[in-house]
């Protein structure tokens, strides 16, 4: 298929061209594992004697046989943690979006969703085949004039949001979007994936970190992959909507259910953040460390208080020169690019994580420098 040479060939000269990069040998600036969890002792114990125990892979869904007392204790203490009445458990953060989004709104429904929301949510809006309106971002003013002008068209209104944002890392303002849901009438849709565990006095997300408590309209979605340093995602909120999600979310009825060793250690790290508050405290001081240090080398660097935090380029080619002169220095921090971001808003994403040690951030530092004066 001589086509897709063609559009490879296209890709590539548009500086757009992906590849997957292996780890061996570099150090890692851009993962998820803000707290690094992933490898805790703790968290490796208990995954490795469930293991042990259960074998490797859970051999069916969670309809079938794949449901085990570590998926069910799992959902209770994340329920718990997030202050829910329930939760159910997912094969991923995009199996999460795709298929609660999809089962809560139909095509007589409406959809006001932040434009920068994550690609799993827009196709999860696309699935529902809902009526959707994007209100600009973080712009509450906008997203109430299309509420007052489009609300009452629709049976079920769902707005839906990401609370730490993927590659800006900003925050949404919680306790308005909570408002807005209230007054309009509307389900309130938070994901949550890269603020379980980073925000919040203890880590427990943007309810916390915006001193509001969950109500039965709202749904709170995150991932077991990022500060948790496991597999997986979950969906909390009320019994009936967990009961609802079992019945009708198709990604979670016909998907294999995760391995019980993934929730054993996703457990354990709910419990390493619980009795080590520490952890989220010292990931903001070293975010703001890490962001002070940086700002001073001439980059553009956007910084919300979280881990979170980008390094402005804009030209795509230009920001795959960097990434390919910080490896040649053993620093890997990925080039993000269009369609992740839009075009012309390409950037290094680089994120803080507890894993660093001073001997690593002086290797950033001074690798981020060089390469700062070379430019």
């Amino acid at each position: 298929m001589e086509w897709l040479k063609e559009e490879l060939d296209r890709i590539k000269k548009a500086s757009l061209y992906r590849s997957r990069s292996l780890r061996e040998g570099i150090l890692d600036f851009c993962s998820n594992d803000y707290l690094g969890l992933r490898d805790h002792p703790e968290v490796i114990e208990v995954s490795l004697r469930v293991l042990k125990d259960g074998g490797l892979g859970s051999g069916a869904s969670q309809l079938v046989s794949g449901y085990t007392k570590y998926h069910k204790a799992l959902e209770e203490k994340l329920a718990e943690f997030k202050g829910t009445e329930c939760c159910v458990v997912f094969g991923s953060g995009y199996l999460a979006n795709l298929g609660a989004i999809s089962s809560l709104v139909r095509e007589e429904d409406a959809i006001f969703s932040d434009e920068l929301n994550h690609a799993s949510i827009i196709d999860a809006c696309r699935l529902s085949k809902a009526s959707v309106f994007v209100f600009r971002h973080r712009d509450y003013h906008h997203l109430e004039e299309l509420l007052q002008t489009h609300r009452r068209s629709f049976r079920r209104c769902l707005i839906v949001s990401d609370t730490v944002f993927s590659m800006d890392g900003d925050v949404a303002n919680i306790s308005t979007l909570k408002r807005m849901a209230k007054e309009y009438e509307c389900m309130l849709y938070l994901d949550e994936a890269h603020a379980t565990g980073t925000i919040g006095k203890s880590g427990k997300g943007g309810l916390e970190e915006f001193s509001e408590s969950w109500e039965e309209f709202m749904i709170l979605m995150g991932t077991l992959s990022k500060a948790l340093g496991s597999y997986g995602a979950f969906v909390c909120g009320s019994k009936a909507l967990c009961e609802y999600l079992v019945n009708k979310a198709r990604s979670l009825i016909f998907s294999t259910s995760l391995p019980a060793c993934l929730c054993a250690g996703a457990e354990k790290s709910l419990e390493v953040i619980e009795r080590e508050p520490w952890r989220v405290k010292k990931l903001k001081t070293l975010s703001e460390r890490m962001f002070e240090n940086l700002r001073s080398f001439g980059f553009d660097i956007s910084f919300h208080q979280t881990p979170i935090i980008p390094i402005m380029v804009y030209d795509e080619k230009k920001a795959l020169s960097i990434r390919d002169a910080l490896l040649e220095r053993g620093v890997f921090i990925q080039a993000i690019r269009h369609p992740t971001v839009a075009i012309g808003k390409a950037r290094l994403r680089l994120t803080a994580s507890l894993r660093y040690s001073e001997e690593d951030l002086e290797l950033l530092f001074s690798s981020i420098k060089s390469v700062a004066i070379a430019c």
